[in-house]
């Protein structure tokens, strides 16, 4: 259209996606999303405090020092036509009540899991399966240590085949870029069988 404002006309705004990075208490998901969001990330972390002993389970995470208490975002434009919205969920239980409101609108997930502490994301694979939002797992790596294969995380997860489980490490942009591909590939691939 001649003379249109291309700030203005609705047309050539593009479409946006919205993505959740969940998963259990201090697997990752500030990290992931800071290291791939092309912007600065909007973080709601504070630090861990006296009132949180007995009630977080630091149990392989002790060097832990903040936590989110509502939820991280990050944005990832992949073209002039689309723009993923990424939202990270917080890990504690006593927050969980928020991720029915961040799951509103949400296309899919990423679960990221500590192997360390895998059972800290069963929760989080219930949920997505129970509301039937597609997700991928991310196995993040911490210190760059991957002990087991994906197939071996797979069964102890109990996830269905047709779930993608990848090796992840949420400090290293590509690697989470590629947990984010593999999702919109199976969004994409479970569009086309619909």
């Amino acid at each position: 259209m001649a003379g249109s404002d291309p700030v203005t006309d609705a047309s050539s705004a593009p479409d946006t996606v919205k993505i959740l990075i969940a998963g259990g208490f201090g697997v990752g998901k500030t990290t992931m999303v800071g290291s791939v969001s092309e912007i600065a990330p909007l973080r709601t972390e504070e630090p861990l405090t006296m009132a949180g002993l007995g009630i977080d389970d630091l149990d392989g995470i002790e060097e832990k020092r903040a936590t989110t208490v509502a939820l991280d975002f990050g944005r990832i434009t992949i073209s002039r036509e689309l723009v993923l919205y990424l939202f990270g969920t917080p890990g504690q239980q006593r927050f969980w009540f928020m991720w029915n409101d961040l799951a509103l609108g949400a296309l899919g997930a990423v679960v990221l899991v500590d192997v360390r502490r895998p059972e800290s994301s069963f929760a989080a694979i219930d949920f997505f399966e129970r509301r039937e939002i597609p997700f991928v797992v991310g196995v993040n790596g911490f210190h760059g240590k991957h002990p087991y294969p994906p197939e071996d995380i797979r069964d102890a997860l109990a996830v269905p085949e047709h779930v993608r489980v990848l090796l992840c490490d949420a400090r290293d942009r590509e690697s989470c870029r590629d947990v984010l591909i593999a999702l919109i590939d199976q969004l994409i691939a479970s569009a086309v069988q619909a």
